[in-house]
């Protein structure tokens, strides 16, 4: 978590209504955007606040003009999104305009409880190693067929998401495992699991984070936002990677034009493999 403090709020937010100033927590700071916790409307609703800082090295009017045209393409998309009944989150509010002051633009969302599946993949990974070393096996060999059927179920629902995604006619653009949560489906389900034993896989997938989306109908967009992901796994999940064909049943599953993907997915991998040969 940053250390820095957010500009002062008298000096990004203009319009009404606004988060609020004096509930403010630094979740991520990035070179693009800033995100905070905060409450929206009354202080007993959790919200996201994500900032788009300017950027002095840019020419002001060349900067004021990318900050807006990014903001406003990132909130079109969410609420096309959740107009199609995507799992995202809501947006709550915008304000497109560039301060004049700093040049920030921001947008304020639905906050999603629960965690990135990166964090459970990344425990269920270090439980399987502990497995295996305690049973003296090598990696893989000590997944039990309930451990596997677990993880080929989320595996499955990261791919329906990606498919309704998709089917609404956007392109994420950064599909890794942090930018898909975990939302459980009860407070219970809610408690942060940090024990030794097997986590669970239980929620529903909520895509964040679409400062890099899209609007598009072409399918090398689409095997592209899939070929990121598979990437994604393969560097990060080496012992998940090889459940990814289960993401690519959940897409079908769950989107009816996934073929012509799918197919141009294979080009996507062909090129991505001569690339890696070449350097």
């Amino acid at each position: 978590m940053p250390t820095a403090h957010p500009p002062p709020f008298s000096t990004i937010l203009s319009s009404t209504p606004q988060p609020s100033p004096t509930d403010l927590t630094p979740i991520y700071q990035g070179a693009e955007a800033h995100l905070y916790r905060t409450t929206f409307l009354s202080s007993t609703t959790p919200a996201a606040l994500k900032i788009r800082p300017s950027k002095p090295y840019r020419h002001p009017i060349l900067d004021r003009r990318l900050t807006r045209a990014r903001i406003l393409q990132e909130a079109r998309c969410l609420q096309k999104l959740v107009k199609e009944g995507v799992s995202v989150p809501a947006l709550l509010g915008v304000d497109w305009e560039p301060n004049a002051d700093n040049g920030s633009s921001w947008l304020v969302m639905e906050w999603v409880e629960g965690g990135p599946v990166r964090v459970q993949l990344e425990r269920w990974e270090r439980y399987l190693k502990g497995v295996e070393r305690e049973r003296g096996l090598a990696m893989g060999e000590g997944i039990e067929k309930s451990e596997e059927e677990k993880v080929r179920g989320l595996m499955r629902r990261i791919g329906g998401a990606v498919g309704g995604l998709h089917r609404a006619g956007v392109i994420h653009g950064d599909l890794t495992t942090s930018n898909l949560m975990l939302r459980p489906k009860s407070a219970e389900a809610a408690v942060d699991e940090e024990g030794e034993g097997s986590p669970s896989m239980e929620g529903d997938i909520v895509m964040i984070d679409f400062g890099l989306a899209m609007q598009s109908a072409q399918d090398e967009d689409r095997a592209v936002d899939l070929y990121v992901l598979e990437r994604a796994f393969g560097s990060s999940h080496p012992r998940t990677e090889r459940f990814f064909e289960e993401v690519l049943v959940g897409y079908k599953e769950s989107y009816k034009g996934s073929v012509s993907a799918l197919k141009r997915l294979e080009d996507v991998r062909m090129r991505g493999r001569k690339r890696s040969m070449i350097g």
